[in-house]
């Protein structure tokens, strides 16, 4: 069973983690000390990898970006746009249709739209973190979440 713990995790670093697309880092938070920290994922040093795995409790591995869940955002998103040329661009984009560009490109047209999207990306992965960090008896210090 493991111990409930309330420690001082930085916000930022937790969410670049969340963030992360790179299959070739990990990312780490250190239990003991709240430290975010990342790694290549050849890194070579046999003693570090020991380490961690000797003392798992202490070293939780971040889950990688959940793209399955970035799609459903994005596929809700454009079911609540109103503007029926904007919506059919952004699906035609979503669909992987080239001549539409990308849906960065599209929404920086749109600013008002492109805001929107961000917020509820931004609320989906502090979601995601609440979620996990609740999953591993982590309270983060007040004023965090």
């Amino acid at each position: 069973m493991s111990m409930l713990r309330n420690m001082e995790i930085n916000w930022d670093d937790l969410i670049e983690a969340f963030e992360n697309t790179d299959p070739e880092l990990i990312y780490l938070l250190d239990r003991s000390t709240g430290e975010v920290f990342f790694v290549p994922v050849d890194y070579e040093d046999e003693s570090f990898w020991e380490e961690v795995e000797a003392h798992s409790d202490q070293y939780l591995q971040i889950p990688v970006f959940d793209y399955e869940q970035e799609r459903l955002l994005v596929l809700d998103f454009i079911k609540g746009i109103g503007n029926p040329k904007l919506k059919g661009l952004l699906e035609n984009a979503l669909a992987g249709r080239r001549a539409y560009g990308r849906l960065e490109e599209i929404l920086s047209f749109y600013p008002e739209e492109e805001e929107r999207l961000l917020a509820l990306r931004e609320e989906l992965i502090a979601d995601r973190i609440r979620t996990w960090l609740e999953e591993h008896d982590i309270f983060p210090a007040s004023g965090m979440v």
